[in-house]
């Protein structure tokens, strides 16, 4: 397929009705998950054992989760709920089988002109998901393209199922991204296969995906959010505090030098001696037995 046919298909909304979504979330998930948010463009939930992973799913199906400059805003608003809840440790951004998300909306972006970009500031509000202090995992099934791809890439894990596929397909239609595909693709996945996908905007697959380091592991796509949802009870598990330090120590890694990198990672290793969850980390160690952090 081509890779203007492919964004005609993919990238712009879908204007027949789509079959209703598979429920993908296994059943150990379902049996203790309560719906926390009430959105029009996404669903939110609390999940695991102790109710401390929160979920945001892009729920626009009929556009494959097109995005929207009402979605990102819910989006955003979930994310500082979730942020601002002490209860909750990790988030997870899913889609549903058919899309994570299939890109920008493109017929709320055809009529813009550059001065109506910079009067409003156009997608300045997407890189919120970026700025989240929790730990956040993107769960991939289905066509993660352009806006979607970028979304994922604001997450810190991404997780995909099998049949996953990963793209900027924005040249295809006349532009650029513009949500960090040309600025994190390359910083992940170097510059070669980055400029592949941008130039050409052409999809890679979740094996392609794994092997380039964009995606961290591959699940059969009924098993994606599960694995995801158990990936943030282990970070859950640790220090929040600690988390948020070291989520904080990595980030650092893509805004700065080696040297100015290392220095902030040890100031940061320095500071964690001044919490109660070090000692605690470090006594329980010693004693044999699970650690009981406050979280302070």
């Amino acid at each position: 397929m081509s890779a203007s046919r492919m964004s005609q298909i993919l990238f712009s909304r879908v204007s027949h009705a789509a079959r209703k979504p598979q429920q993908f979330i296994a059943p150990a998930i379902r049996y203790y998950s309560c719906q926390t948010g009430n959105y029009e463009f996404i669903k939110t939930e609390t999940v695991g054992e102790k109710k401390n992973i929160g979920i945001i799913t892009l729920n626009r199906p009929k556009a494959l989760n097109a995005l929207c400059a009402q979605l990102m805003n819910e989006v955003n608003h979930a994310l500082d709920h979730f942020d601002s809840d002490s209860s909750i440790a990790a988030i997870v951004i899913t889609g549903n089988e058919k899309a994570f998300a299939a890109g920008a909306d493109i017929k709320e972006m055809k009529d813009k002109s550059f001065a109506k970009n910079l009067k409003e500031n156009f997608i300045a509000n997407w890189n919120g998901v970026a700025k989240s202090r929790k730990p956040i995992i993107a769960a991939v099934n289905g066509y993660a393209l352009g806006g979607g791809n970028e979304l994922a890439m604001m997450c810190d894990i991404i997780y995909a199922g099998d049949k996953a596929k990963f793209g900027q397909p924005e040249i295809a239609i006349g532009t650029i991204p513009g949500a960090g595909g040309t600025q994190r693709l390359p910083r992940i996945i170097g510059k070669s296969k980055a400029m592949e996908m941008v130039l050409t905007g052409n999809m890679i697959t979740a094996e392609e995906a794994e092997k380039s380091g964009l995606v961290s592991k591959v699940f059969p796509a009924d098993k994606v959010l599960e694995e995801a949802v158990k990936l943030g009870e282990k970070i859950a598990s640790h220090s929040q505090i600690v988390v948020a330090i070291a989520k904080e120590a990595v980030n650092a890694a893509y805004e700065t030098t080696l040297q100015q990198g290392l220095q902030f990672e040890k100031r940061m290793f320095h500071s964690t001696f001044s919490l109660t969850d070090r000692k605690e980390g470090m006594t329980a160690f010693l004693e044999k037995r699970p650690p009981n952090y406050k979280n302070e």
